[in-house]
C-alpha cells in the first residue's frame, strides 16, 4: 500500500508530525476505546499500532475501554435481557458477574494482547487493582422530579482516583489498559460508564488529551458539518438549539468536565476511520471535534 505513495508525500507527512511529537513528548494522553475500532479486526490493529507508535515517540498513552456490546451479547447467550435507563445499563447481581468477567477478563486482555502483539508493553487493570478507582452507587435523577431517584444496581460514578499504579506503570516503559470497574467502601464492585472513568483519570493524570472514540465524526451541526474548536459557551448553544443531544450528551459532558479541570483539550473522533489516533494527534487537521481547555492546544506553525 505505501509503496504507491511518493517519496515526498511520506516526507510531508512525518515532517508535519514532528512538531507534535515535539510538544507532546512526555504528556500523558488518554484514550476512551470503544465503539466500530473495537469490534472490527482491522480497526483493532490499527488502533494497537497507534497506540504503540504513541508510546515509542515519548507520549504516555493510557487505554480505558469500554465493552457494552460484548456483554449484551454474553447476557443474551446466558439468557438474559439488557436492561437500559437514561442510557445506563441496570446492573443486578447477575448482571455484574458478566459484566466484571468480560471488562476485566476477556475484552481487557484481548486489547492487552493487540498492543503486546504490535511491539507494546501493555498491562491490563480493572479499578478494583490496588482499589485505585474509588466508586459509589450511582443513582439515577428522574428529570424534573429532584426528589426522585432510580436504583439502577451495581452502577456507580467516581469518587475518586488513585494515580500511583498508573503512573507507576507510565514511568517504567508499560501502557496501561484500564477496565472501567470501580471499588466501594465495602469492597463491592461497581460498574461505570467508561468515558466517565476516562474523563476522571484525565483529570487526576492532568493529561494533556483526552481523546473518546465514538461512531460518529464527532459533532455535527444542523448541515451535518463537523464543528470543532468548541468551547463552554458555544456547547451550551448547540445544546440549547438541539445540536447537540442523545446519547453524544454524556461525550460532550465528559469532555467539557475534563477540559474545565486542568486537560488541555478533549477530542470526540470517529473510531471507524483508520488510524485516527494518529491523524488526531499528530496532524494539523485532525478528524473530529476539539474541546478546548484554557490554553490552545494545536501547534503554531510558521
Amino acid at each position: 500500500m505505501t509503496d504507491s505513495v511518493s517519496p515526498d508525500l511520506k516526507s510531508a507527512v512525518l515532517i508535519e508530525a514532528l512538531p507534535y511529537i515535539q510538544r507532546f513528548h512526555g504528556k500523558t494522553i488518554v484514550i476512551k476505546y470503544g465503539g466500530n475500532a473495537m469490534t472490527d479486526v482491522s480497526l483493532q490493529e490499527r488502533f494497537a499500532r497507534d497506540v504503540v507508535l504513541l508510546k515509542l515517540v515519548g507520549m504516555n498513552p493510557v487505554v480505558v475501554h469500554g465493552g457494552g456490546p460484548q456483554i449484551g451479547e454474553l447476557l443474551k447467550r446466558v439468557g438474559k435481557q439488557s436492561e437500559f435507563i437514561q442510557g445506563m445499563r441496570v446492573t443486578d447481581e447477575e448482571t455484574l458477574d458478566v459484566v466484571e468477567m468480560v471488562l476485566g477478563g476477556l475484552v481487557n486482555q484481548d486489547i492487552v494482547t493487540l498492543i503486546n502483539r504490535a511491539g507494546g508493553n501493555a498491562v491490563g487493570l480493572t479499578g478494583k487493582d490496588g482499589n485505585f478507582i474509588h466508586a459509589r452507587k450511582l443513582m439515577l435523577r428522574v428529570p424534573d422530579l429532584s426528589d426522585e431517584a432510580i436504583d439502577i444496581g451495581q452502577v456507580g460514578e467516581v469518587v475518586s482516583i488513585d494515580p500511583g499504579i498508573v503512573n507507576l506503570l507510565c514511568q517504567q516503559n508499560f501502557i496501561p489498559v484500564i477496565a472501567p470497574l470501580g471499588v466501594g467502601e465495602e469492597g463491592e464492585a461497581y460498574n461505570i460508564n467508561a468515558d466517565l472513568v476516562a474523563g476522571k483519570l484525565a483529570i487526576t493524570l492532568q493529561a494533556e488529551k483526552l481523546l473518546l472514540l465514538t461512531n460518529t465524526s464527532g459533532v455535527l451541526d444542523q448541515q451535518g458539518e463537523v464543528v470543532t474548536g468548541l468551547n463552554a459557551a458555544r456547547i451550551q448553544a448547540l445544546i440549547m438549539d438541539g445540536t447537540i443531544s442523545g446519547g453524544l450528551l454524556p461525550k460532550v459532558d465528559c469532555a467539557l468536565d475534563a477540559v474545565q479541570n486542568g486537560v488541555k483539550a478533549a477530542h470526540i473522533i470517529d473510531g471507524r476511520v483508520p488510524h485516527a489516533l494518529l491523524l488526531e494527534v499528530l496532524t494539523d487537521e485532525g478528524v473530529g471535534t476539539l474541546i478546548r481547555g484554557a490554553a490552545a492546544n494545536r501547534v503554531p506553525l510558521a
